[in-house]
């Protein structure tokens, strides 16, 4: 069990935060075991002393599947929990949604279950074929339909080769933000935000092998949530 610490630095973090955003690409960032350390102590506790479902206010920006990131996966994990540390960040993956309530009645630390609420939000699935929900063909959990959205909507997580992908007339949406995953598919990653209007735009993240020195290629905005 990680014990309690106190938080890093401002400046410390600060400098952290500025080596992580200069790594280049296929370079490992110049972190010691220490600060990688710290940096899992101090989010595991801020984790802990919040609550398991926070209330945000826009505007916000939302990241994706980000595991799985090859040659840069302990560089893209540590400056998400850095930003975390220092407030930016709310970390969590998800798919559909009881009460609020009941989210916020599940015990932490704790080992993922089997079978049961935890073990649904982490690892169900939405499909557009069925009505109601049905066993997954992964095997793990089970599949929702667009009827089970229209009731309680919230996103979900998912390989999509686009980045983004809309689900039950775009009342849930896919972000994945890991661009060629696993090596494997070859699929664009995306972010999206929302503003103080809570009008959407998405951000998409090309993989590092096709990537030009050009700015994120930001579409049109598509609506409001």
């Amino acid at each position: 069990m990680m014990t309690m610490e106190a938080m890093m630095d401002e400046v410390v973090l600060d400098d952290i935060l500025r080596r992580l955003l200069d790594g280049k690409e296929g370079k490992q960032a110049k972190l010691s075991e220490a600060e990688i350390r710290r940096i899992c102590v101090n989010a595991h506790q801020i984790f802990l002393s919040q609550p398991n479902l926070l209330h945000l206010r826009a505007p916000i920006r939302i990241c994706g599947d980000y595991g799985d990131r090859g040659k840069q996966s302990l560089e893209t994990i540590c400056l998400l929990l850095a930003y975390k540390i220092r407030g930016d960040l709310t970390l969590g993956y998800g798919k559909y949604s009881p009460t609020a309530s009941t989210i916020n009645g599940l015990p932490r630390p704790t080992d993922i279950p089997d079978n049961g609420l935890l073990y649904d939000l982490l690892w169900s699935d939405a499909d557009p074929r069925i009505v109601g929900w049905a066993d997954s063909a992964r095997g793990v959990s089970c599949n929702f339909g667009p009827n089970v959205v229209a009731m309680i909507w919230n996103s979900f997580a998912g390989v999509v080769e686009d980045g983004y992908e809309f689900f039950a007339k775009r009342r849930l949406v896919t972000i994945f933000s890991a661009p060629n995953y696993r090596a494997e598919f070859d699929n664009v990653g995306a972010l999206m935000s929302i503003d103080e209007s809570l009008v959407c735009s998405f951000e998409i993240l090309k993989p590092a092998s096709s990537c030009s020195k050009t700015p994120l290629k930001k579409p049109p905005k598509i609506g409001t949530i």
